[in-house]
């Protein structure tokens, strides 16, 4: 079972659906006389687990209560008392979500229950049916269990019986799901917050004497906080440090230690002041990285491979014992902004090395678990529940000083891997469908920021597709747009949403023979309008991702080719893409609106689309926008200009990045607006300068078109 996290769609929550039935509906005073729950997982109920259980009150039950649950005294005199019922509920409830339908009511009285047992009472992480229909139909008539299952079209069976009532309410549940998706709510964060914006309602419910049956995503966000990793609590730097340490003379020469760098395979190498075979001692031992190689060599040129290593070297070399604990390394580390750190034995002696690549492993797992779960999802929830742990994996990375743009390739190859899954799992329902297998070779392809590697979590779909043969509205052009329909839907249901451009393959503009894409793209060449040209741009970013990926390559390439020498092409698609705005007002101050600022309107798409319109004009075969940059400032023009426009992306994808993984664990949808308050006087500073750097871009573009 896959723990919740903020992140995880609604569709692949584990949870668990819960009813009680009680002596009266006063909290204060109701006890307890019938519990009943199942499981929900995988988008679906167990009922074969479900749990049912008759409760002894010690109290008489009024005729009232008799009345409505069928429930008397006679019925539970043999039955357990609560302190014996509670703990096999706790235990199935227990790492789930608990789910209910005005369950405030429940959970009060579970809460005093425990009281009077001595039980400890343990607030689930919740979510209410009654509070969710009205989020997303404030104007329906009503919201009982009968109201919200005629409108959803469930069947109501063992009404009043606490299992009865939790079967229903888990299938309302279901049923809710696409309807919440419809309205942007797509994750258990976002649906929190969403209930808790319903305030006047939640009121009534804490006058009436109810618990709270959602919490706010920020509260829920600092309870989270304060479940810590364990892992480097309990584990020593010892555990995880890198011995034997690799070292070089302080005399040797700087050219003598890079070679031995790649010789080892090393990023790093400790410089001994003392005599050769001598026990390292940290105030006589520096450290000299790839990094400093390469200062050295930008300050003095390739002289400096001829000078000693030691006038290179840091001083003295952190450490710290091999008996401590990981957290203090990555506290030092941290602190002083280091990616490597000594370690000394109980003597004092050096006797391995730790790095940030060490810490990294440590988090590893979270993204090889995210890959084999998009590998191998083998329905909609488990991909959903795999594709949760994005948020989580992304932030570990962020947390750990990879850049941006890496943990933009990660989520890039996250997606293509999704996409692919989808492929697979279309072609399975179009057979089970009796729809055949496919007509004939066929790439599935993704197209803009995820073609180029360049993705964060607020991607929504691109796909394209292309078949070996076929004329449009043909028996092959048929099947595919129906499994691209499949692929979308799959896609859309996991957490990524339909392209509101229309940027998919279940449209006959983005799929077709490779004769009809030739055909195509040679009328996007020949037309002399930009607006006929919207969107056109991000198929010159298309990668195949499933299926024979040789089609795609031919297509992308043949695309290029097309284009190429078509100077006016090039100048029209500049022009689709419009004026980049100023992200800086007059002063030189960010120019934001409540306190935010679209990074990507204000300077990350016009340096995307910079960078491939002139890898286009210039037949640059690159997808990735750094290495189309690259490659025009190879051409001999505009490299001081390129190489800041390089920057300034890496700038907007990492401030972005931690934006958006923030605000999906405040149960925020990921978006491309950064809260300026919120960095740091160094990331001002850098944001400022990559504002600079995007200022001029359209007339820069327009100069090196030419």
């Amino acid at each position: 079972m896959t723990l919740p996290n903020n992140a995880t769609p609604l569709i692949a929550l584990e949870a668990y659906v819960f009813d009680t039935e009680t002596t009266g509906l006063d909290p204060a005073r109701a006890r307890i006389i019938e519990i009943g729950g199942l499981p929900l997982g995988d988008g679906r109920l167990d009922e074969k687990t479900a749990l049912r259980q008759l409760v002894n009150p010690g109290e008489p039950i009024p005729e009232t209560a008799t009345r409505i649950t069928k429930i008397d005294d006679a019925m539970v005199a043999g039955a357990p008392p609560f302190a014996e019922v509670w703990p096999k509920f706790a235990a199935a409830v227990s790492g789930r979500v608990l789910i209910g339908h005005t369950l405030g009511f429940d959970l009060a009285v579970l809460k005093r229950e425990c009281e009077r047992a001595g039980l400890p009472w343990h607030p689930p992480r919740t979510l209410d049916t009654n509070l969710l229909a009205q989020v997303i139909a404030p104007n329906l008539g009503g919201f009982s269990l009968e109201h919200l299952a005629s409108w959803l079209g469930v069947e109501v069976e063992g009404r009043h019986s606490a299992l009865g009532d939790a079967e229903v309410t888990g299938k309302i549940f279901l049923a809710l799901i696409p309807k919440l998706r419809d309205g942007r709510i797509r994750t258990l964060a976002e649906a929190e917050q969403a209930c808790f914006a319903l305030t006047s309602v939640l009121e009534d419910q804490h006058s009436a004497g109810w618990e709270e049956a959602v919490a706010p995503a920020s509260e829920r966000l600092a309870r989270s906080l304060a479940r810590i990793d364990p892992y480097p609590y309990r584990h020593r730097i010892g555990d995880v440090m890198s011995a034997p340490v690799r070292t070089v003379a302080a005399e040797a020469l700087l050219g003598q230690a890079l070679q031995s760098m790649e010789e080892q395979k090393v990023s790093s190498l400790l410089v001994s002041d003392g005599n050769a075979g001598a026990a390292l001692r940290p105030e006589k031992t520096g450290i000299v990285t790839e990094r400093d190689v390469l200062r050295a060599l930008a300050g003095h040129g390739a002289e400096a491979l001829d000078r000693p290593v030691g006038e290179f070297a840091n001083r003295p070399l952190v450490c710290l014992p091999a008996s401590e604990f990981i957290y203090r390394a990555i506290a030092r580390m941290s602190r002083l902004r280091l990616r490597h750190l000594g370690v000394v034995n109980d003597t004092g002696e050096i006797c391995g090395m730790i790095s940030a690549r060490d810490l990294l492993r440590l988090r590893a797992h979270e993204v090889t678990v995210l890959g084999d779960g998009l590998d191998q999802g083998n329905d909609v929830p488990a991909l959903a529940a795999s594709w949760a742990q994005l948020p989580q994996a992304a932030g570990a990375l962020l947390a750990e000083d990879v850049s941006g743009r890496d943990v933009a390739a990660v989520i890039s190859r996250e997606l293509g891997a999704l996409t692919r899954r989808a492929g697979l799992l279309a072609e399975q329902r179009m057979l089970a469908e009796g729809k055949g297998a496919p007509p004939c070779a066929y790439a599935l392809c993704v197209l803009g920021s995820g073609g180029r590697g360049e993705s964060l979590l607020s991607a929504d779909q691109d796909n394209a597709l292309v078949f070996a043969d076929g004329e449009p509205g043909g028996p092959a052009d048929q099947w595919f747009a129906a499994f691209g329909g499949i692929v979308a839907d799959i896609l859309n249901e996991v957490g990524v949403p339909y392209c509101t451009g229309g940027v998919m393959a279940k449209n006959e503009h983005w799929r077709g023979s490779l004769a009809t894409w030739h055909d195509r793209v040679g009328n996007w060449i020949t037309h002399s309008r930009p607006e006929d040209l919207l969107s056109v741009d991000i198929f010159f970013d298309l990668i195949g991702v499933h299926g024979d990926v040789a089609l795609a390559e031919r297509l992308w390439r043949g695309a290029f080719d097309a284009a190429k020498g078509h100077a006016a092409f090039a100048k029209l698609l500049a022009q689709s893409a419009g004026d980049t705005p100023s992200g800086l007002n007059f002063f030189g101050g960010v120019r934001t609106e409540d306190g935010r600022i679209d990074l990507k309107l204000m300077g990350l798409f016009g340096i995307v689309s910079t960078a491939r319109v002139l890898a286009i004009r210039h037949h640059l075969l690159e997808r990735s926008t750094p290495a189309r940059l690259a490659a025009v400032a190879a051409l001999g023009r505009g490299k001081n200009d390129l190489d800041a426009l390089a920057h300034a992306q890496a700038v907007f994808l990492h401030l972005i990045a931690e934006q958006q993984v923030a605000d999906m664990q405040a149960g925020l949808p990921p978006g491309n607006k950064v809260a300026v308050r919120r960095l740091s006087r160094e990331q001002r500073n850098d944001l400022r300068e990559a504002l600079g750097a995007v200022r001029h871009l359209d007339t820069l573009t327009r100069d090196l078109l030419f």
